[in-house]
């Protein structure tokens, strides 16, 4: 979040696009929230910016309305992600978007030890490179993510596998949630027996002294 405030930078009004229950919305500053999902607004909590329903490709709001339109982890989630960015610089001169290095998540350890059929589905999302080449980024900021990491985003629990046999961690990841279910469980099946014996220790011991990791989440600022 410190990160995404300092890209705001002096912003007055921004628009967070695909807000979802408003995580990341930064306090202090005119926010009005666009997600399409009335499952997500209706998990907002009272004192959040205010929120209407509707989708990337068509931002309901005027040219130029906003400081700062922002996006975050949603932009691999749009149908047409080169049109919601067109929308972006429509709807403002800055745009500050995190994302994530498709191939660094594909090459994540459980995917490729474990439920390697994840790769298929992370490689056709847009990278993070392609997005900051799309919208003639000024800057891309890499992320490391630390090892006691709150948001439970795919790669958060790098160095607490355990964590990923949690049925509600699994559901709050876009990856486990969405690839083909008995290959995930035979990839779970597989680590649950790593962690019993001690192997998946011992292959990742290096993981184990770290405090941080780059697992692909860029910070990409554009506009003027």
């Amino acid at each position: 979040m410190a990160a995404i405030e300092a890209a705001l930078a002096d912003a007055d009004s921004v628009i967070d696009v695909g807000a979802g229950t408003g995580s990341y919305e930064p306090p202090g500053r005119t926010v009005l929230a666009v997600e399409p999902s009335g499952e997500m607004l209706r998990q907002r909590e009272p004192g959040l910016a205010p929120a209407v329903a509707g989708v990337a490709e068509h931002l309901p709001v005027r040219d130029d309305a906003a400081d700062v339109a922002m996006a975050v982890l949603t932009v691999h989630h749009w149908n047409d992600w080169r049109r919601g960015l067109a929308e972006l610089r429509r709807i403002a001169r800055c745009q500050v978007v995190l994302a994530y290095d498709t191939r660094l998540h594909a090459e994540f350890w459980l995917v490729r030890e474990y439920i390697p059929e994840i790769a298929e589905l992370e490689l056709a999302r847009p990278s993070a490179d392609d997005i900051a080449i799309e919208l003639g980024a000024r800057e891309v900021t890499v992320l490391p993510v630390p090892w006691d990491f709150h948001d439970g985003v795919f790669p958060a629990h790098w160095r607490r596998p355990e964590a990923y046999l949690d049925e509600q961690v699994r559901r709050n990841c876009s990856a486990l949630a969405q690839a083909d279910e008995a290959a995930v469980a035979r990839g779970l099946a597989r680590l649950r027996a790593d962690l019993a014996s001690g192997r998946w220790q011992e292959r990742h011991a290096d993981l184990l002294e770290r405090e941080e990791l780059d697992v692909g989440f860029r910070l990409i600022t554009a506009g003027t």
